[in-house]
């Protein structure tokens, strides 16, 4: 009996109709997921955000500025 590689993941062959449910299907939990825990996603990437790195040559591209 051959043995299976532990590196080798299985191989699962699908339907091009059946990948395209399941990616709908992943892609509407994630929209669900983020629309409903937006403001603890956004607090967790504020936190990692870095802090007082401004370095004098970067502009500030999206300071609000007077209008002309």
């Amino acid at each position: 009996m051959p043995r299976m590689r532990e590196d080798d993941p299985p191989e699962y062959v699908i339907s091009d109709e059946a990948a395209v449910y399941i990616a709908d299907a992943l892609m509407n939990l994630a929209l669900q997921f983020e629309s409903t825990h937006f403001a603890e996603i956004r607090r967790h990437y504020d936190a990692i955000a870095p802090r007082n790195n401004r370095d004098p040559r970067q502009l500030d591209l999206f300071r609000k500025h007077p209008p002309f």
